[in-house]
């Protein structure tokens, strides 16, 4: 017997949420979504989410506040915001990142509502 849970996603074809994020692969426990392009902006205002998030940079430069710190994210970076962190995204210059979430943050409406790397909400 195969197993039917493999999955593959094309980013071309991928949902797209309300504030611009692209959903890509989505298992039980993490998801994975893609922000493109996001542009520069000022920082929103903190959130703080029911998921964790890992994130890596594709391109662009941006700056994650994070519990009073100052986090500058640049092409090759990784980054972790824990369940609950106050966090918000300023965004310096055209951004492109994956991040992947655990719970999924696609389900449940989780992820439309407070702060995206884009400081969309």
């Amino acid at each position: 017997m195969s197993d039917t849970t493999v999955m593959k996603v094309s980013s071309g074809r991928s949902p797209t949420g309300q504030m611009g994020q692209k959903y890509l692969a989505s298992g039980i426990q993490v998801s994975m979504r893609l922000w493109e392009r996001e542009p520069p902006g000022d920082a929103k205002q903190p959130t703080a989410r029911d998921y964790e998030t890992v994130g890596f940079v594709i391109a662009g430069r941006a700056e994650l506040l994070i519990e009073g710190q100052m986090v500058r994210l640049e092409p090759g970076d990784s980054w972790t915001v824990p369940k609950g962190a106050s966090h918000a995204y300023k965004i310096i210059e055209p951004f492109t990142a994956v991040e992947a979430t655990s719970p999924p943050a696609g389900v449940h409406g989780r992820d439309e509502t407070g702060a995206t790397p884009s400081g969309k909400t």
